[in-house]
Formats: structure tokens, sequence, C-alpha cells
């Protein structure tokens, strides 16, 4: 029986989101399928600004969860289900 590796999931799960997000991207504007992008976001509005004088570190994240997002990770997982 051959084993299925976490690298390969993560990578579907990556594609999966990012590919549901640009098709909610796309359908934005599209009457019927607006739905799709859908969503809500969260994380920090303003970055954080570390200022050390020589260095400045700047910490930001967003994520954007989206209808089109979902369906994607779901439909990552069927696919590595299958394979």
């Amino acid at each position: 029986m051959r084993t299925k590796n976490f690298w390969v999931l993560l990578l579907l799960m990556l594609a999966g989101i990012v590919l549901g997000g640009f098709i909610g991207s796309i359908s934005e504007g599209v009457a019927g399928l607006s739905w799709l992008n859908f969503g809500q976001s969260f994380g920090l509005d303003t970055p954080l600004v570390l200022n050390f004088g020589i260095l400045v570190i700047t910490f930001g994240l967003s994520i954007k969860i989206t209808m089109a997002g979902i369906i994607g990770v779901v439909l990552a997982l069927l696919v590595y289900r299958w394979i």
C-alpha cells in the first residue's frame, strides 16, 4: 500500500486556495457568480513596524477567505483522496 505524502496535500491545498481566490476575483463583476467572491478578511489593518535605527522590520498579514477559496480547498482534498 502506497502512503500519501504530506507535501502533496499541502501543495494541492495551496493551489486550491490560490485558484479559488483567482476565480473569485474574476467572477466579482459577473451577476450570477458574484457570490463566489463573498468572504471575510482577517489580519492586521496597518503593518507592525519595528525601527532599530539601522534596521527596519515590517510585519503584516492579511487573509481573505472567500467562497471560491473554500470550494478550491474542498476540490483539492477530493483530488488528494483520488490520487
